[in-house]
């Protein structure tokens, strides 16, 4: 069964920079987009930043653009983002998401980022 698995994430100072990754697992057929989303206490579920396969389209929400960068293995069905200059308007639970070619959704279990002094 495909699944999600989620890695990095924590505590980071305001300006600080972090680092989360998501690998998927349980299939051989490569998703079609990768990306993560976030969710803050009291606010609905927002897209962060979305990734199609092989980096042929990248999208970022506005107040990420220019301070992360999301990534993929063009073979593999893992995705990176890089967070940086974070803010603690940032400080949310970020969980990767992935599409597949016959229409599911997968998410993962969700990581928390903390911007904090």
């Amino acid at each position: 069964q495909a699944q999600l698995v989620e890695s990095g994430g924590g505590l980071v100072q305001p300006g600080g920079s972090l680092t989360i990754s998501c690998v998927g697992s349980g299939t051989v057929q490569l998703f079609n987009t990768m990306g993560w989303f976030r969710q803050a206490p009291g606010a609905q579920r927002e897209l962060v930043a979305r990734i199609y396969p092989f980096g042929t389209a990248i999208t970022y929400a506005d107040d990420v653009r220019g301070r992360f960068t999301i990534s993929r293995e063009g073979t593999r069905n893992a995705v990176t983002l890089r967070m940086n200059s974070l803010k603690p308007e940032d400080t949310a639970v970020y969980y990767c998401h992935a599409s597949l070619y016959d229409g599911r959704d997968l998410w993962g279990q969700g990581t928390q980022v903390t911007v904090s002094s």
